[in-house]
């Protein structure tokens, strides 16, 4: 039964140039500072950066990958704090996420609702603040 401390599988994930550019197709997003580092430098950025909804999609995807369907997360959200530079090589930008249940209650529908604290972090650094989960969870 999910309990309060317990934690989430960890997840790496490596996010690459294609990686932004095939997120740039499916979502829209075309900035320049998702693809060309003379733009991102010039904007005071330190080179390329992932999108920001990119970044909160895998570590949304920690969340669902445990809970075992989307359809049970109830409630995301984050705080971008920080952004991941994506360099222009084969390895790209690591991103380590980890999640722990901080929290369980019942909805008004009966529900078990588990609260999930995320983390994710690229160079050490935290990049997404408030990052909460909301999940239906098993009443075992």
């Amino acid at each position: 039964m999910t309990a309060v401390g317990d934690e989430l599988p960890p997840l790496s994930l490596r996010v690459t140039r294609a990686d932004l550019v095939r997120y740039a197709g499916a979502s829209g997003d075309f900035n320049p500072i998702h693809w060309s580092d003379r733009v991102a430098t010039s904007a005071g950025l330190p080179g390329v950066i992932a999108h920001g909804m990119l970044t909160m999609a895998l570590a949304g995807r920690l969340v669902t990958d445990w809970a075992g369907s989307p359809a049970a997360v109830r409630s995301y959200g984050v705080r971008f704090t920080r952004p991941v530079v994506v360099p222009d090589d084969d390895d790209g930008a690591l991103v380590e996420i980890s999640g722990k249940v901080t929290g369980i209650s019942e909805n008004d529908g009966g529900e078990r609702i588990a609260k999930v604290a995320i983390t994710a972090a690229f160079e050490g650094k935290t990049v997404l603040g408030r990052a909460i989960a909301e999940v239906a969870v098993r009443s075992e």
